[in-house]
């Protein structure tokens, strides 16, 4: 069992928020500076630049998970978490088929897809920055089927959170786990936002820029760097736990 100091919600020039220095390996090399063990790239309703981290962290003592966040129809954001490249593949088909617009790069910005070398390989042009035609029980249920873990987006911001989207946290919704920004912290966040005391908390980046990279991050007590593991500290299960 060991400490693995996580940082699972950065966003690639593959967002349309993204700023455009932010590939998959300036976001390896700078999560190596910060100290990190483990992080997730969750781009906008996309998988598509996970594998090119996955391929840049190999060798090199950083742990790379495939991720998404995805937006419900509700425009309830969620972070969706896998082990591998295929499964955020499969998560990012179903999401696909249910997306409608196209990108205007000129309003939301370029959607780089590029390899570990720092090379552009092509431009998405869906509307990555949209909601999917999907309920966010859809989301949770599609993610659990994949073997993935999904965690609430930034629960404590006034904007595409569950709670700014809803009021509350559905009984139906079998969420792994909540995550606020660094307004906050997980401690002041379960004594202020009511519901919480159901969930672990975490907080993560939500890094748009290489400077935002592991500010702030979570620490895992767990034997692997894998979503399994993650999910046994997030339900504090044979001895893993979240350090906050």
């Amino acid at each position: 069992m060991r400490a693995f100091k996580a940082d699972l919600h950065i966003h690639s020039c593959l967002s349309p928020c993204g700023e455009l220095e932010m590939s998959p390996r300036a976001i390896v090399e700078r999560s190596l500076e910060k100290g990190l063990d483990l992080i997730a790239l969750c781009d906008h309703n996309s998988a598509e630049n996970t594998g090119a981290a996955i391929r840049a962290g190999r060798g090199k003592g950083l742990a790379v998970l495939a991720g998404i966040e995805i937006s419900s129809m509700e425009e309830v954001h969620s972070l969706a978490l896998f082990d591998t490249e295929e499964q955020a593949t499969g998560m990012q088909e179903l999401i696909y088929r249910h997306m409608r617009g196209t990108n205007r790069p000129e309003l939301f910005g370029d959607q780089v897809v590029a390899d570990e070398f720092d090379q552009v390989e092509r431009f998405n042009d869906r509307l990555l920055i949209g909601a999917v035609q999907m309920s966010l029980r859809e989301i949770v249920t599609a993610v659990h089927r994949l073997g993935g873990l999904s965690i609430a987006s930034h629960v404590d911001r006034p904007s595409f959170s569950i709670l700014s989207q809803l009021g509350f946290f559905p009984e139906d919704v079998d969420l792994d786990g909540v995550e606020v920004s660094g307004r906050t912290t997980p401690v002041k966040a379960r004594a202020e936002i009511p519901g919480l005391e159901k969930f672990t908390v975490v907080s993560f980046s939500d890094a748009h820029f290489p400077e935002d990279i592991g500010q702030p991050c979570t620490c895992f007590l767990m034997e692997a760097p894998s979503v399994e593991e993650i999910r046994l500290a997030l339900r504090e299960e044979g001895g893993r736990k979240v350090v906050v």
